[in-house]
């Protein structure tokens, strides 16, 4: 019987690499003074977990550590809370393995 250990998500985005495109955020978030349910949910269903609520209750984002699923992309582009596009060549996620 051979038995599998579970492995987190986050253990597995360990690995992956970002070059950060400074001063050129692929994704930003449309200003905000309360955050619509479609930010809110961002809070969860990132997997890279790239949304945060700051002080002041707003929806913020930090690409750094995106893994560019198009998660956000597909919930939150639409209503327009966010600007989504890709990175500039040779900048966002470089995955270690695949």
């Amino acid at each position: 019987m051979n038995v599998e250990t579970s492995v987190r998500v986050e253990d597995k985005l360990f690995y992956n690499r970002y070059l950060v495109d400074v001063g050129r955020p692929h994704i930003k978030v449309r200003a905000h003074t309360q955050p619509s349910p479609q930010l809110l949910a961002l809070l969860k269903v990132c997997p890279a977990r790239c949304y945060e609520l700051n002080d002041k209750g707003q929806v913020e984002v930090t690409v750094d550590g995106c893994i560019e699923c198009g998660t956000c992309r597909v919930i939150g582009e639409p209503t327009g809370d966010i600007e989504w596009s890709y990175p500039r060549g040779g900048y966002g996620v470089l995955f270690k393995f695949g």
